[in-house]
């Protein structure tokens, strides 16, 4: 079986010499090269196309989450696990944004961080514990933003007549439900299907359940 090629980024040189030694102590990683700032990191790449990039995130000059986003964009097939002594939450969103494979924490096992350099070897996403709880969050945060943008032309009246009509109601039952004329009701109905960019009342009543309106009102 095939060593993993692993560069060592980290402008410490305590650091590498310590990871050098952990992860040299397992057979199935070999660490190729070692880099202390993003401009060294990027010339190594070029020299010894590792399969993998253990590096910290705050690194001198241009940081760890540039040189990622550049080591991804040049070479598609390594992977890099960015190293950080913080969980915050600005830096892990940006690490994922730059196409980083592993997120982990300085204060992870030793263990652990080989079963997750492993795991990043099989081509599997890994984040530390201590922070994929926030990364769940935020995905749902931006679900909530996206569901409720569906909805940001409508006035409050124009979502109450939509709820009626995702519920399958006529012009005339909406009109009674809400106290309004039937001409009033179908001038809604015109602009709730203007506004979605939709042809019918059937479309735009699978717009409101696709987007879960009952949560905007």
């Amino acid at each position: 079986m095939a060593k993993m090629r692993i560069l060592l980024v980290d402008d410490h040189e305590v650091v590498r010499l310590g990871l050098k030694a952990l992860l040299e102590s397992h057979s199935q990683f070999e660490v190729i090269a070692e880099a202390s700032t993003a401009r060294e990191a990027l010339e190594q790449m070029e020299r010894y196309l590792p399969d993998i990039v253990l590096m910290d995130v705050r690194l001198p000059g241009t940081s760890g989450i540039e040189a990622c986003e550049e080591i991804i964009k040049n070479y598609p097939g390594t992977r890099v696990v960015m190293l950080t002594s913080y969980a915050e939450d600005e830096i892990l969103f940006s690490a994922i944004r730059a196409g980083a494979s592993g997120y982990v924490l300085k204060q992870i096992g030793s263990d652990d961080l080989i079963r997750a350099l492993e795991a990043v070897g099989r081509g599997e996403a890994l984040l530390d514990p201590a922070v994929t709880q926030r990364v769940f969050q935020e995905v749902r945060r931006a679900v909530k933003e996206e569901e409720a943008s569906a909805f940001a032309n409508l006035s409050q009246q124009e979502r109450h007549v939509l709820l009626l009509v995702s519920e399958g109601k006529t012009n005339r039952e909406i009109a009674k439900a809400l106290f309004l004329g039937e001409g009033t009701v179908r001038n809604y109905v015109s602009s709730i299907l203007s506004k979605l960019g939709v042809s019918n009342r059937a479309e735009a009543a699978a717009y409101a359940v696709e987007h879960n309106l009952r949560e905007y009102l």
